[in-house]
C-alpha cells in the first residue's frame, strides 16, 4: 500500500470527523497522469488495427485469421478486469497502475522477436490481460480524489484519454508504419508504456475518498458491504452494463476494422484514413468535455441521477446505433463520413456515465470490485465483434457486403442495449433498496 499521507478529515462543529478535504492540486495532478495512462492504453490497443493491412500482407493471413488475432486481445481482458477488481480494496492504486503499464510495454515485445501469428497472439493476449483492469481501476483511482458532484469532468477526461489516444495514435502510428515499418510502432509504444510507469511510481498517490472511518461510514454511507448478488441484479447495474456493452461493440469495430474499411472500401490513403480516425476521436473528446460540466452542474442542483446520467448514456448508444445502421447505404461521401463519425464517436458518452451510474449504488469499499465486474461484462464485445466481422468478411459475396452485415449486427446490438439502459437505470430507487447513500 502507498505510504503517502492523504488529506486530513475535516472536523465539523461537534468535533466529529466530516468529509475529507478536497486537495485540488493533487487531484488534478493524478488526473493528468491517469489521462496520459489512458492515452497510452488506447494507443497500445489500436496499433494492430492501424497496422492491419501490412501485417496481413507480410504474414499472408486471411481476414478471419486477422479477426481471431484481434479478438485474442480479449481472451483474458474481461477475466483480468474481474479478478483485479476484487483486489482493488487491498492493493494501492499506485501499485496496480504501475504494474499494468509495465506489462503493456513487455507485451509489445514477442512480435519483435518472432514476426508470426503465434507471437502476435501471445502479445495480444498478454496485453489484453494487463489492459482489462485499466479503465475500471484508473477510474477507481480517480474517484479516490473527487467527491460526488465533482466527478463529471475528471470522469470525462479519463474516458477522453481513449479518444486522445486514438487522436494521437492514428497519425503518429500511421507515420511510423508507413515510414519505418509496422514493427517501429510496436517499439515506440513499448518505450512509452515503460516511461509512464517510471513517472507514475514517483507521482502516483491514493486519495481520501475511498474508505472513510467506520463511524463516518456507518452514519453516511449505509451498510459497509452489500452482497454482490444484490448489486448485480439491481436495474441500475444491469442498465449500466448494457450501455457499456453496446458502446464497446462500436469501439471494438473501430479499433479492429474501421481503418481497413476506410482504406479498402472507401479507397482512402493511409494518411487520409488516419485523419478521419483522428477526426472521429476528436469528436468523441469534444462531446465528453461538453457533457461533463453539465452533468456535474445538474447533479449538484439536485436533478435525479436517472435523468442526468442514466437516460443520456442509453440515448447516446441508441443514436450511434441508428447511424451505424444507415451509413453503409448513404451515397455522398461527406454525408457517409458524418454518419460514421456519429456511429463511432457519440457512443463514447456512455463510458464515463456508466461508471458514475454504477458508483451511485455501491459502497466505496466495494466500488473497485464492482467496477471490475461491470467492465468485464460490458467489454465482452472486444472478444466477439472483431472475429465475427472477420468471418462475415470471408463468407460474404464481397468484402463490402461483409462490412454492411457487420455494421447491421452492431447497430442492432447497440439499439437494444441503449433501450435496456434507458429503461433500467434508476439509481435513487436502487440505492434506497440497497440501503446506500454514496458520498
Amino acid at each position: 500500500m502507498s505510504s503517502q499521507p492523504s488529506p486530513p478529515l475535516v472536523l465539523d462543529g461537534s468535533g466529529d470527523p466530516g468529509p475529507p478535504a478536497f486537495d485540488r492540486r493533487r487531484a488534478w495532478l493524478v488526473t493528468a497522469m491517469i489521462v496520459t495512462f489512458m492515452i497510452v492504453n488506447f494507443a497500445d490497443k489500436s496499433v494492430l488495427g492501424l497496422a492491419a493491412d501490412p501485417v496481413m500482407e507480410e504474414l499472408d493471413i486471411s481476414h478471419s485469421t486477422y479477426g481471431l488475432i484481434s479478438s485474442s486481445y480479449s481472451i483474458l481482458f474481461s477475466l483480468s478486469g474481474l479478478v483485479v477488481g476484487f483486489f482493488a480494496a487491498r492493493i494501492s492504486s499506485r501499485v496496480l497502475l504501475f504494474v499494468m503499464c509495465l506489462v503493456w510495454g513487455v507485451a509489445q515485445l514477442p512480435v519483435l522477436i518472432v514476426a508470426a501469428v503465434p507471437a502476435l497472439v501471445a502479445g495480444r493476449v498478454l496485453l489484453g490481460a494487463a489492459e482489462g483492469p485499466a479503465t475500471p481501476m484508473s477510474m477507481h483511482a480517480l474517484y479516490k480524489w473527487f467527491p460526488v458532484g465533482r466527478r463529471g469532468l475528471p470522469s470525462a477526461l479519463q474516458i477522453g484519454g481513449a479518444a486522445l489516444g486514438t487522436l494521437v495514435a492514428a497519425p503518429v502510428v500511421t507515420w511510423l508504419i508507413t515510414g519505418f515499418g509496422w514493427r517501429a510502432a510496436f517499439v515506440a509504444l513499448a518505450v512509452t508504456s515503460l516511461a509512464w510507469s517510471v513517472v507514475w511510481w514517483f507521482v502516483g498517490r491514493d486519495g481520501p475518498y475511498d474508505q472513510p472511518p467506520a463511524r463516518v461510514r456507518a452514519e453516511t454511507t449505509g451498510p459497509a458491504r452489500v452482497p454482490y448478488r444484490r448489486l448485480l441484479l439491481s436495474g441500475t447495474v444491469i442498465g449500466s452494463v448494457a450501455s457499456a456493452f453496446g458502446a464497446s461493440w462500436a469501439m471494438a469495430l473501430s479499433q479492429a476494422w474501421l481503418p481497413s474499411y476506410l482504406k479498402n472500401e472507401l479507397t482512402m490513403s493511409p494518411g487520409t484514413a488516419a485523419a478521419v480516425l483522428s477526426a472521429v476521436a476528436a469528436l468523441s473528446f469534444v462531446l465528453l468535455l461538453a457533457l461533463s460540466p453539465v452533468v456535474d452542474r445538474l447533479t449538484r442542483r439536485g436533478l435525479s441521477l436517472r435523468r442526468s446520467i442514466g437516460v443520456p448514456q442509453g440515448a447516446a448508444v441508441m443514436c450511434a446505433g441508428a447511424a451505424m445502421a444507415v451509413f453503409p447505404f448513404v451515397g455522398p461521401l461527406p454525408v457517409r463520413l458524418a454518419l460514421i463519425a456519429v456511429a463511432f464517436a457519440v457512443h463514447s458518452i456512455a463510458f464515463p456515465l456508466h461508471y458514475m451510474t454504477a458508483a451511485a449504488v455501491v459502497p466505496a469499499s466495494q466500488r473497485g470490485a464492482l467496477f471490475g465486474i461491470v467492465a468485464a461484462t460490458g467489454t465482452l464485445p472486444g472478444l466477439l465483434a472483431p472475429s465475427l466481422t472477420g468471418r462475415l468478411l470471408d463468407s460474404a459475396s464481397s468484402t463490402g457486403a461483409g462490412y454492411t452485415q457487420s455494421f447491421a449486427v452492431a447497430a442492432a446490438v447497440m439499439i437494444v442495449c441503449g433501450a435496456v439502459s434507458v429503461c433500467c437505470i434508476r439509481p435513487a430507487r436502487d440505492a434506497a433498496r440497497l440501503g446506500i447513500v454514496v458520498q
